[in-house]
């Protein structure tokens, strides 16, 4: 890890910069995005909006790598952004939607199961995150911990503690090298209590905790890293509709 990281000095690229020059180029008008939105790694949910005519593309958006697609989940209109895969990609957006509207960041990501869970436990609000990652060190000193802010964990216990709701509070581990996963590196996460594998979680926390904004980290546990065959099952629509109750039951309960 490099040693020039000064954490409180100001960068001199800005996103709201690199924005004003996407719109400036591909012609698009400014405005607001969802106050709401949410990363979707998988691009499922996306698919599924899309293709059930519940989703429209959010002409505002300004990114060069993305589409923001926006729905109606209940009476809050909220933003979505397939496929963004990976530590360093899911902070480049967050970075990007805090400073074009964006209040309330939800990120839901297939997991690999680390420590079995109770049953009915689809979900993992994830509490901390080891740091096996490269972004979150841009934003945060080695030591300190990528978590949830401990005020929106307190508001969201409402969720959690629910019987029956699926969701529970667990840490995950945040690696940028999915085929590394070793049994060595496993044995490692599940002395420690982890629940699952995932890739972004970390890097949003840091960049949660560095820039004060509210981020909310779900593992979607799909998965036992392919060690037997018919893995990787989701559930109805590919996982869809349990993970746009989730985004509902949050926004509720957040908002």
């Amino acid at each position: 890890m490099q040693q020039n990281k000064n954490y409180k000095e100001p960068s001199l690229f800005k996103p709201e910069n690199l924005l004003r020059e996407a719109r400036r180029q591909k012609a698009i008008p400014h405005g607001l995005i969802p106050p709401v939105c949410v990363l979707d790694p998988d691009g499922d949910i996306v698919d599924y909006l899309v293709r059930t005519e519940r989703a429209a593309l959010n002409k505002y958006w300004a990114c060069y790598h993305t589409k923001m697609y926006e729905f109606d989940c209940g009476e809050t209109k909220v933003g979505i952004i397939g496929n963004a895969v990976g530590a360093s990609f899911a902070v480049l957006l967050a970075e990007q939607m805090f400073v074009s509207g964006c209040h309330l960041l939800l990120s839901i990501t297939s997991a690999g199961i680390i420590n079995p869970p109770e049953d009915n436990i689809r979900f993992v609000l994830i509490n901390n995150a080891l740091r096996d990652e490269g972004a979150s060190y841009h934003y945060l000193p080695p030591e300190e911990k990528a978590a949830i802010q401990p005020s929106l964990l307190n508001r969201l216990r409402l969720l959690t503690d629910t019987p029956g709701s699926g969701v529970a509070v667990g840490d995950s581990w945040t690696t940028d090298a999915p085929y590394r996963e070793t049994s060595t590196a496993i044995e490692y996460a599940k002395n420690k209590g982890i629940a699952a594998v995932e890739m972004e979680a970390s890097a949003l926390y840091a960049f949660a905790k560095a820039r004060s904004k509210n981020v909310v980290c779900f593992a979607h546990l799909t998965n036992n890293m392919a060690q037997e065959g018919e893995d990787f099952e989701k559930g109805v629509e590919n996982g869809s509709i349990d993970s746009l109750g989730l985004i509902y039951q949050t926004i509720k309960t957040l908002t």
